[in-house]
């Protein structure tokens, strides 16, 4: 898919209020009722959600430009995600400048999405907010890469560990939406770290150059919760 079937200028032809208009398949993302990103302000606290359970391994990489955004793919085994004990692969990788989630209205600076995938196809993404500071390790090593790829080439990275992709455990937000682009696809467990990290404004401004003109903004609006509950998840402390 080309970037340029949607865009994120709001008011445009294809901007995100008209992508459900713009391919039929896509019509979910005008007329779902559990579509992402949201804005996360009303919670209830489940401390029964447990931590987050990963077990990644070192696995190799490909780093794609996709017009309306950079994705670090795994194309090995690269370990998984365990939620309520269904075992979701983890695929791929992608940053979003600003964030798309929203914590009581704000945004932050960036946000990636790690995707996982169990047997049936269903996904389950952990969002992680970054705030400016401190460069974040796995775009580190990525930089030179991400840099070269402004020309949609994809990118043979070798071996990479997938435990550069760092995120705390203990405190989490939870709940059931879609994927933030088309075809807006619904059933998307998600899972938004409370730790807010770091990225360092060298770093944003190469995702941000690498990818499509037009795309340097690449968060779709929040969209309306219908009713849906969002968990957090702190440990129980003795």
């Amino acid at each position: 898919m080309t970037g340029e079937e949607y865009i994120y200028t709001k008011g445009a032809r294809n901007g995100p209020e008209n992508w459900g208009s713009l391919k039929p398949e896509w019509e979910v993302c005008r007329n779902g009722k559990s579509q992402s990103p949201i804005d996360i302000k009303n919670v209830e606290g489940f401390s029964q959600l447990g931590k987050l359970k990963k077990d990644y391994k070192v696995a190799p990489a490909t780093l794609k430009n996709r017009g309306h955004d950079i994705m670090l793919q795994w194309d090995g085994d690269a370990g998984k995600l365990n939620i309520n004990g269904t075992y979701y692969k983890f695929v791929q990788s992608h940053w979003h400048t600003p964030s798309e989630h929203t914590l009581n209205g704000s945004k932050f600076d960036m946000e990636m999405h790690a995707v996982h995938e169990n047997s049936k196809g269903e996904r389950a993404v952990i969002g992680i907010w970054y705030t400016i500071g401190q460069p974040d390790p796995l775009l580190s090593k990525l930089l030179d890469n991400i840099k070269l790829s402004g020309d949609n080439k994809d990118i043979d990275l070798g071996i990479l560990n997938p435990g550069l992709v760092k995120f705390g455990s203990r405190k989490y937000y939870r709940y059931v939406g879609s994927l933030t682009t088309p075809p807006c696809s619904e059933g998307v467990i998600w899972t938004i770290v409370k730790k807010v990290w770091t990225v360092s404004r060298e770093q944003l401004k190469a995702l941000k150059e690498a990818v499509h003109d037009g795309f340097e903004i690449n968060a779709r609006p929040t969209q309306e919760l219908n009713g849906r509950k969002v968990w957090l998840y702190t440990p129980n402390v003795v």
